[in-house]
């Protein structure tokens, strides 16, 4: 991406930031609290997540303040808190199978790879493989799952056996889960659109871990440009490349975002701690 290009990039970032200040969804406490984890402030924002946890006048809403309560966790990459706070997740959507059951099971298996999405991006690779496998179990529990939500499932354990084999430094396993993952977003009809962005990230994860950075940044300028961990992944790829300005600039980028998920939570803390 040329430099000009990135500078625009960035005062819509800025501007987008000024927009969103305050996450969106649930309630005014949970939203104020998010904000408090986007600007560092973990204590300050776990304490009102308990409130919220504490003062739920629904076991939904209860959950949904123990997701926000493991995200928060998140921030700070304590992948076992995080893990401890989805199971509480998935033990609630576990009482909906009767009356939710695709839902249900999907529910499950989302928090299931939210929890292992933390845990990689933490560096407990064991955990999180652990947790990528559970939420494919529980995913496919679904009654009557189709086609290409099973596809799906195949899609994201295959692609996250990519991302831990590269990590371990396991070329030819990392290639395997690729081509299965290639494979399983093939095999999708309606859902293979909104996947097929995840695949350059792949591709670029798998060759930034393996030290093909040219490989790398050329996967990732395919991939999502708005995605604040992908931003992350680029400045990465540049600083391996040696280019501390076009590292920067993207570091700048992915410092702008609000997001109180797990890419907010990978890119904020390590965005500002590499401009700071």
């Amino acid at each position: 991406m040329k430099t000009t290009a990135v500078r625009l990039l960035c005062a819509l970032f800025a501007l987008m930031a000024v927009l969103t200040a305050q996450p969106p969804g649930g309630s005014t406490v949970l939203r104020q609290a998010s904000q408090l984890d986007v600007e560092g402030k973990y204590a300050e924002a776990r304490a009102l997540f308990q409130k919220e946890i504490d003062t739920a006048t629904s076991a939904r809403a209860k959950a949904n303040a123990q997701r926000a309560m493991a995200m928060s966790y998140a921030f700070e990459g304590n992948c076992q808190k995080t893990g401890e706070y989805e199971q509480m997740v998935i033990d609630y959507w576990i009482t909906r199978e009767k009356d939710e059951p695709a839902n249900a099971f999907y529910q499950q298996g989302e928090m299931a790879n939210e929890a292992a999405r933390v845990c990689i991006d933490a560096g407990d690779l064991n955990a999180a493989e652990r947790w990528y496998k559970l939420g494919t179990r529980l995913g496919l529990k679904e009654p009557g799952i189709s086609a290409d939500r099973t596809a799906l499932w195949k899609f994201r354990l295959a692609h996250a056996q990519a991302r831990l084999a590269a990590r371990r430094s396991q070329r030819a396993e990392a290639a395997k889960y690729v081509a299965e993952a290639k494979t399983a977003l093939d095999a999708m009809t309606d859902l293979r659109k909104a996947q097929e962005q995840y695949f350059p990230y792949l591709e670029g994860y798998v060759a930034l871990h393996l030290g093909d950075h040219r490989q790398a940044l050329a996967a990732f300028e395919k991939a999502n440009q708005n995605d604040a961990f992908i931003q992350c992944l680029i400045a990465q790829t540049y600083e391996k490349l040696g280019d501390t300005a076009q590292a920067r600039e993207h570091w700048q980028l992915a410092a702008k975002s609000r997001a109180h998920n797990p890419v907010g939570a990978y890119a904020i803390p390590l965005a500002r701690k590499k401009l700071s």
